[in-house]
């Protein structure tokens, strides 16, 4: 068994250099979701007094931390590893697309909710809200070098074992061996929150159903003396259930008295973290702050008692034990030798673009963030439901090192091992993807947009998009693209809007026009790098017209049915942080559009001219406080400007109402400015806390007929202050604001994505 290699130190975990003879600690820790972290600051003041641990038993939360305590991390790696993980990501489904296309990253902040779906096969990650997929990916990234199938008595630095409910015979299933990343996670799979792990015939979730607080299992290990953490919180009434995750909690809680009482009683130190005010997903944190601090202070409170067990160990104040589990490496950031590569349930086509897309035949060594990228790619662009990456350390034939010039030097953790080799195994592919978003705002009330993601089974990756907007301005659309091995994706699509506008002067709302428009688009050449997008194409428009209803003014222009042709190139860039609310990064984009409506030129003229493009960036000014300059601007060429092209300015998104309207601060509805408009904006960002942000806008704006004449008029101001609070279904806030050109207030409600 490979994992033998990687043992540091003698056979028995954390025994005295003098061989003393003394009693064997068993630590046990309780179930308890986020809670949990309260068994981290127990830790560190057990090995401030010096308590040797022999064995390690937990359920849920307990058995992850119990786990890797077992593998390697000490009390403050543990504490350092909690508190810089994003765990808005880490217990839910979402794909980290820091490293994808653009087109990806848009997708994620459009639509609150995605899932996959494989038509004719059983999903076997379904039952749970959330599938668990990135818990998965984590633990098999901190437990590297453990992720094989292993006796967890026999081949873990110290002596461990865990506890998950097998719900189809409501047995007890306890943890000896097998995968440790996998035993953790059935281990905490809470029912219907978490889906279940599945293994063989059995359907595996939540140890605490059955054993929160497996004493009894550390004892039958061999235990004589038990320190054990409990973290449940005083039994609730029927007003704390005000919600869906406090009613399952609750469920799992009356559960977990199971056999506790029993465990409780063979427990020579029991230790009760106070956790009021915290439930199984406080993951905040401030939150995993105070957590970790109580179950410090509480071991504290207890010190006397801790150091009276030395004498009945048989331990004196002079003992120290042999920490055979020092502090790992940096196990997220560390690089290791890659031996090579296997791909598992993977057609051939899919290895290959992995193999093309990474590099992978000279990829010489690998870190958490390649993994990342691995997975999320066989996810993004290869469709599969699941998607693993594990680490295996290797030893090379004689004669293979020999050719390296690999020495028998001890590499990190893994003595003996020459490197790792890399498991890539996947699930079922998907058949479909489905997204949901919705928004409302005081302007359009009530939107909805529906999408389809469907992947043809082809040699080379291709993907067929349809999307559906439902509201005030109504969206069908279908696109196909084109994934190859390379970094462009040529796409097509086709697109119909069903627009409802209204368009207002001076703040006043001058008309509304209802359209129609057709629009199919080529995009031969799609780069896609992963900040950065180059697009050119060919796109064809028609507009049906069916009503104008406004002022006399507006309406003695008449609007008559036409369509366009256009060539166009487009360049973005982004490596923004978050793409609402960020606080480092830039963002670039700029458009080149020649309008024609017989490909050369517009009503028997030079066709029309179309430059535009925005650009901001961030500057954060201590912890909290950023600055962010915006300069922007369109501007239009030509003898002919349909006015359907025209530009517009108002709201605070581009394309919010028209594709071709740029925000200003002050303005909460569309208006129509001159051929010519360039502006700049200054936005200031107080991160106030939690997911809380106060915003204030400046911006000022010149417009003209002519580029020449861009200063003679006026000067365009507005200011707005915003709040907003950042959630699962998108930024939810208010705005107010003031612009010289309205010249009154207004006020704008947003809940949800921009789409």
């Amino acid at each position: 068994m490979t994992i033998a290699v990687l043992m540091i130190g003698a056979a028995n975990a954390q025994t005295d250099s003098t061989a003393v003879k003394r009693k064997k600690v068993g630590v046990v820790l309780s179930g308890g979701g986020a809670k949990g972290m309260a068994h981290i600051g127990v830790l560190k003041v057990l090995e401030k007094a010096g308590i040797p641990v022999d064995i390690v038993t937990g359920t849920s939360m307990g058995s992850i931390i119990g786990g890797l305590y077992a593998i390697g991390y000490n009390a403050n790696s543990l504490d350092s590893m909690v508190r810089v993980q994003d765990w808005s990501y880490v217990i839910t489904d979402k794909e980290d697309l820091r490293n994808q296309s653009l087109s990806d990253r848009k997708k994620q902040n459009t639509y609150f909710f995605t899932t996959g779906m494989t038509i004719g096969k059983r999903d076997m990650n379904a039952g749970g809200i959330i599938k668990g997929k990135n818990l998965a990916e984590l633990f098999n990234q901190l437990c590297v070098g453990f992720t094989d199938s292993l006796d967890f008595t026999r081949d873990l630095p110290i002596p461990f074992a865990c506890v998950a409910t097998d719900i189809i015979t409501n047995d007890e299933v306890d943890f000896h061996s097998g995968r440790l990343p996998q035993a953790m996670r059935a281990s905490m799979a809470i029912p219907a929150a978490f889906s279940p792990v599945r293994t063989g015939d059995k359907v595996l979730v939540d140890g605490g159903l059955k054993n929160n607080y497996p004493a009894d299992i550390a004892r039958e290990m061999g235990a004589d003396v038990i320190i054990g953490v409990t973290v449940q919180g005083a039994p609730k009434v029927a007003e704390d259930m005000g919600g869906t995750m406090s009613i399952i909690s609750q469920i799992v809680d009356v559960n977990c008295k199971n056999k506790v009482e029993e465990n409780l009683a063979i427990t020579d130190l029991h230790l009760q973290v106070d956790t009021k005010g915290y439930g199984s997903a406080s993951f905040s944190p401030a939150a995993i702050d105070t957590l970790i601090r109580r179950g410090e202070e509480l071991a504290m409170r207890h010190w006397d008692d801790i150091t009276a067990l030395k004498q009945l160990i048989g331990i004196d104040d002079s003992f120290r034990p042999v920490i055979l589990h020092p502090l790992r490496p940096k196990v997220m950031t560390e690089k290791h030798r890659v031996l090579g590569f296997t791909f598992e349930n993977m057609t051939p086509q899919a290895e290959r673009f992995l193999r093309q897309k990474f590099h992978l035949d000279r990829t010489d060594s690998i870190d958490a963030n390649l993994e990342q990228e691995l997975t999320t790619s066989m996810r993004v662009d290869l469709f599969y439901q699941t998607a693993e990456c594990r680490l295996v350390p290797e030893k090379l034939e004689a004669s293979v090192r020999k050719v390296h010039g690999i020495r028998d030097e001890v590499d990190s953790l893994w003595t003996h091992a020459d490197g790792v080799r890399v498991i890539l195994s996947a699930g079922n592919r998907k058949s479909v993807q489905f997204h949901a978003g919705f928004r409302f705002d005081t302007e359009e009330y009530a939107a909805v947009q529906l999408g389809l993601d469907i992947p043809l089974k082809t040699a080379i990756p291709v993907s067929t998009e349809i999307t559906a907007r439902l509201g005030k301005r109504m969206k069908v659309g279908a696109e196909l693209t084109v994934h190859p091995r390379f970094f462009t994706r040529p796409k097509i699509s086709y697109t119909f809007y069903r627009n409802d506008v209204d368009v207002y002067n001076n703040g006043d709302r001058d008309y509304n026009i209802r359209y129609n428009q057709f629009q199919g688009e080529l995009t031969p050449f799609n780069f896609d790098l992963r900040h950065f997008n180059l697009q050119l194409g060919v796109r064809w428009d028609y507009m049906h017209y069916r009503s104008k209803l406004g002022s006399e003014t507006s309406n003695q222009v008449t609007l008559e049915n036409e369509h366009f042709f256009s060539y166009r190139a487009r360049l973005n860039y982004n490596s923004e942080d978050n793409w609402n609310f960020p606080k480092r990064g830039a963002r670039f984009r700029s458009e080149f559009a020649y309008l024609t409506d017989n490909f050369a030129k517009l009503d028997g003229e030079t066709g029309m001219m179309e430059y535009s493009g925005d650009w901001r960036w961030s500057f954060t000014i201590g912890e909290r406080f950023t600055l962010q300059p915006m300069l922007y601007g369109r501007l239009l060429f030509g003898d002919v400007v349909p006015p359907v092209f025209g530009n517009t300015i108002g709201t605070d998104w581009f394309g919010h109402y028209v594709e071709q309207q740029m925000p200003f601060a002050g303005i909460g509805n569309m208006e129509y400015v001159d051929h010519q408009f360039v502006a700049v904006q200054l936005q200031a960002q107080e991160h106030i806390g939690g997911n809380s942000y106060m915003l204030l806008r400046l911006a000022g704006g010149q417009q003209a007929d002519k580029l020449k004449n861009l200063f003679d008029q006026t000067t365009l101001f507005g200011v707005q202050a915003a709040y907003f609070y950042n959630t699962m279904f998108g930024p939810v806030g208010a705005a107010l604001g003031y612009s010289n050109r309205t010249k009154e207030p207004y006020f704008y409600l947003n809940l949800g994505y921009e789409f």
